[in-house]
């Protein structure tokens, strides 16, 4: 029943809205109902792109000329049906966001934006200048208009019309993020590293992201053209782009309603100010500066801040932490590492490093500061390719593999410093752990079809059991970057568990830790073995490693100098020497 409230109101409010539009008369009216519907799906579109992938974009007007020059070329020199036409326009259009998104597989930030920029120039230059094909200035007549009984659409069925595609998309995009692929473009936004490591595939996720903006806005443009039924330049220009990107910013980038109260407002005061095109751009730029900088959530954002409730955190866990199960647990060689180097210049992090790793077992990675831990970590997982050498796991190569196939194989990770997705609850960020082993499909979430919505469940509830089993089930709804050091450690250590991990490395789980928060680390770190998972870590707390540890491997100078039981490795001499250092004398002696 809850499911169904939300697409049940918003069924109500389109069809109150489609009775009131059919009491206008006035056809000025009705057009600017029309164009908020038309800016609302350049909002929508947009907003997954910006608001929940983070990938800022000047180039939507290129987008909006790609599904409007299609539907009139199709409909005016091909006499396509106007209705296939439009469905033409948007898959033109998602392939046009295709073309955008490639570029941004390599640049981030302003260098995204400067390459979104100069397709929407291109664009505009190209329909501009080749008038043989676009008409330029002239434009393209001739447009077929939507029909409904062989009869072309009304003033007022376009305004219907408008308004239920606009509810359809809503439903549609409010499916997609509030699931498994929403949470995954928020993660882009955050931190991609920690995003692949916990199995998104970051350009998949963004290319994406690209595409429904494409497709929302290309469709947006094939109405304009088809509702003129004519063309030209003069609807293409930088103004479209920073109008689109306005009205997700103003507001509120992230909000499922953020696009609608942008879209509202904007229309109201650009229709206000149609007379006076100069007061509109120094408007635009104005409110596009406020939004930054005194609004940085938007109007939907300000408005939660002031009546923003606290939700009310699930009880916490009662159930039996014991026995949880994650891994397969088992006997035998989970991971071989053979003659592995990495150079950088002549600096060596690791040279002709070899070892063995048992399942079952607790291993421990330790050296002194610099002797190249954190790097081995990382070429393990991906994220570091090394210069030569072999990494086997499960019997399978994986360097040089991408970071999200390491971790679907089944290996998860911690880092360093802390990379949790800090807006984020604490439950949203468990739950990206369980992206790869997610099966549900982009369409499936679109339609949120009951497989996706069994997924889904099943998502929820595991990460709640591990939430239980860190102890942290009674914070689940918390943002997670606003809890205690210590406690933001366990959600990081939950979200890497959620992984389904077979072996899970650890890059100084202790670090920042007090004695007792380290001493019950290594009671959980105990408890996560029996469930099944290896663990690999490194860590520079002694007592820590010595406790809990069944094999430990040291590391001086990017060397492998030790390896064996706790105890062996603790009275080794070279180890010694490595923490402690010798006397000069000594060391002449030796």
């Amino acid at each position: 029943m809850n499911r169904a409230r939300h697409p049940l109101g918003v069924v109500v409010v389109a069809a109150a809205l489609v009775g009131l539009t059919s009491l206008l008369g006035n056809d000025y009216y009705l057009r600017i109902v029309f164009m908020m519907c038309v800016y609302y799906l350049c909002a929508a579109g947009m907003n997954v792109l910006v608001g929940y992938a983070g990938q800022k974009s000047l180039g939507q007007a290129g987008l909006f000329a790609a599904g409007a020059y299609a539907v009139a070329l199709l409909t005016a020199k091909a006499d396509m049906n106007p209705w296939l036409a439009l469905v033409a326009a948007a898959a033109i259009s998602g392939v046009c966001g295709v073309l955008i998104a490639l570029p941004s597989l390599r640049v981030k930030g302003p260098y995204l934006a400067m390459v979104t920029l100069s397709f929407g120039i291109v664009v505009e230059k190209l329909v501009s200048e080749w008038t043989d094909v676009f008409g330029g200035a002239e434009g393209i007549y001739g447009i077929k208009s939507l029909t409904w009984n062989d009869q072309p659409f009304t003033m007022t069925q376009w305004v219907w019309f408008g308004i239920v595609l606009c509810a359809v998309t809503h439903l549609l995009l409010r499916n997609l993020l509030q699931g498994r692929f929403g949470r995954a473009l928020q993660s882009l936004q955050a931190d991609e590293i920690a995003s692949a490591s916990v199995g998104v595939r970051v350009y998949r996720a963004k290319v994406i992201a690209f595409v429904v903006a494409a497709v929302t806005c290309g469709i947006a443009g094939a109405l304009v053209a088809q509702q003129n039924q004519y063309i030209n330049s003069d609807f293409i220009n930088f103004n479209l782009s920073i109008f689109i990107l306005l009205l997700v910013l103003f507001g509120g980038a992230g909000s499922m309603y953020g696009p609608l109260v942008g879209t509202i407002v904007l229309t109201v005061i650009d229709a206000a100010l149609a007379q006076w095109p100069s007061v509109q751009h120094f408007l635009y730029g104005f409110l596009l500066l406020f939004a930054l900088y005194a609004m940085p959530n938007g109007v939907v954002g300000l408005i939660a801040k002031w009546f923003r409730r606290t939700a009310d955190a699930p009880p916490s866990g009662t159930g039996q932490p014991e026995a949880t199960r994650i891994g397969p647990g088992g006997e035998g060689e989970l991971l071989v590492v053979q003659g592995v180097t990495k150079s950088y210049g002549g600096v060596k992090p690791a040279q002709d490093v070899s070892f063995r790793l048992q399942r079952g077992h607790i291993h421990a990675l330790i050296g002194p500061n610099g002797a190249g831990k954190s790097t081995m970590i990382n070429m393990l997982t991906g994220i570091v390719e090394p210069s030569a050498g072999s990494i086997r796991f499960l019997d399978r190569e994986v360097a040089g593999q991408p970071v999200h196939s390491i971790c679907c194989m089944g290996m998860g990770r911690t880092f360093q410093n802390l990379r949790l997705f800090a807006d984020l609850s604490v439950l949203d960020n468990v739950m990206l752990g369980r992206h790869s082993r997610m099966t549900n499909g982009f369409f499936a979430s679109l339609a949120a079809l009951p497989s996706a919505r069994r997924q889904e469940a099943a998502t929820h509830a595991r990460a709640l059991q591990l939430l239980d089993l860190v102890g942290l089930s009674h914070l689940a709804q918390h943002p997670a970057g606003s809890l205690a050091y210590g406690l933001q450690r366990r959600v990081e250590l939950a979200r890497a568990l959620a992984t389904e991990p077979q072996l899970l490395l650890l890059d100084e789980p202790a670090a920042g830790l007090n004695p007792q928060e380290t001493f019950e680390l290594g009671q959980l770190l105990v408890r996560i073995g029996r469930c099944g998972v290896s663990i690999l870590m490194v860590e520079h707390h002694m007592d820590l490693v010595m406790s809990v540890s069944d094999h430990v491997i040291v590391l001086d100078y990017g060397i492998k100098i030790a390896e064996g039981k706790p105890a062996e490795v603790q009275c080794n001499p070279r180890v010694v020497e490595a923490y402690l250092g010798v006397d000069e004398p000594e060391l002449a002696t030796a």
